[in-house]
């Protein structure tokens, strides 16, 4: 089993900058050495978009146009935590932020197959003046 605790949302005004945490637990050790680590986000009435990911092998991202530029995906194996800094924020980033964890490929999340097989409860991001 895997736990995914997402951490750092809140409220922030347009510009200005967050970064979340996805700390994993569990019983495989290094986790991060095993599962490619997606960020998520459900915008109110809309579909979940797969905004960016971190492989398990090379540290290999991917990044969604919407936030290319603007995001960036980090991991600290050692602390089996993923991070994704937020600048730039939009009030289009409004949005619950989810980490999960799986099996999948970079080339396979990019194109939207996300094969994930655990998932953080989410966390609120505000982008708001």
């Amino acid at each position: 089993q895997l736990q995914l605790v997402e951490s750092g949302g809140g409220l922030m005004q347009p510009g200005g900058s967050l970064r979340l945490s996805c700390a994993a637990s569990g019983s495989s050790g290094f986790i991060l050495e095993y599962y490619l680590i997606g960020w998520f986000r459900q915008a109110p009435g809309k579909e979940r978009e797969g905004v960016s990911c971190i492989s398990s092998s090379d540290g290999s991202t991917y990044y969604a146009d919407s936030v290319k530029g603007r995001f960036t995906i980090s991991r600290d194996t050692a602390k089996n935590t993923v991070y994704l800094q937020m600048n730039s924020l939009k009030p289009e980033d409004t949005a619950v932020y989810y980490c999960a964890a799986g099996p999948s490929t970079v080339p396979a999340f990019a194109v939207g197959y996300y094969e994930m097989d655990y998932w953080g409860k989410g966390i609120p991001v505000t982008v708001s003046s």
